[in-house]
């Protein structure tokens, strides 16, 4: 499904979503906690960006899947640490990989396996990213509180539907962009920073995806 509305976007990172890219960029240098939440698809695809954007950050993944499982968690533990330059992350600190073995908290009001979280990661994060998350998840974090920021290339979805910020973008083209951001505006003060967050609307946001799309199809020739 991902595919065909990238299809429908032009394959490309649009203008539109590289506005969700610098809002969501300036919300996670604000943050005091933030959080990158992983599945096991989101680390076959991503795993050095995702490990390279952490360290930008205060180096905190915590690994949550929906069939939990000792082998699963194991298998994605040893993905992360068989990369000699991130088992030395991990080895120095600068990395944490949270979620496999001190699951120890819960989400209220979710049922499945993806309710077990971390009290250091996801349970007392404000911001959490969370790429390729399900509706009901991106729900129960931001009823915690939490400010949800999604990677979902379906405008439509009820994750990027319930976000904070929805970047309507794929995602190994933009985490690249995202870590980009990051970067340039850890040299912000808060202040800057503050007034990009606020001028971000994501209902807008979403809209003008839509309009995108809607016009992009119109113009289409066909061949």
């Amino acid at each position: 499904r991902g595919e065909t509305f990238d299809y429908l976007i032009g394959e490309r990172t649009t203008d539109i979503a590289l506005r969700a890219i610098k809002a969501a960029a300036a919300m996670l240098v604000l943050a005091e906690n933030p959080v990158i939440s992983v599945n096991g698809n989101t680390v076959a695809l991503a795993r050095d960006e995702v490990v390279k954007l952490a360290e930008e950050l205060n180096g905190k993944i915590e690994v949550n899947l929906f069939y939990r499982s000792e082998e699963r968690l194991k298998n994605i533990k040893n993905f992360f640490e068989e990369d000699p330059v991130i088992r030395e992350k991990i080895r120095e600190g600068r990395i944490k990989i949270l979620g496999i073995e001190e699951g120890n908290r819960q989400i209220d009001n979710l049922e499945s396996p993806r309710a077990i979280v971390s009290q250091e990661g996801i349970y007392s994060a404000d911001v959490v990213l969370v790429p390729l998350e399900d509706g009901d998840r991106t729900e129960a974090l931001v009823n915690m509180g939490k400010k949800v920021i999604s990677i979902d290339l379906n405008p439509l979805s009820r994750t990027a539907r319930r976000s904070t910020v929805t970047i309507v973008d794929e995602l190994t083209r933009c985490l690249p962009l995202l870590r980009k951001y990051v970067q340039e505006y850890k040299k912000l003060n808060r202040e800057e920073l503050q007034r990009i967050v606020k001028e971000f609307d994501n209902r807008r946001n979403l809209k003008d995806m839509l309009d995108y799309i809607s016009n992009r199809l119109r113009d289409l020739q066909p061949i």
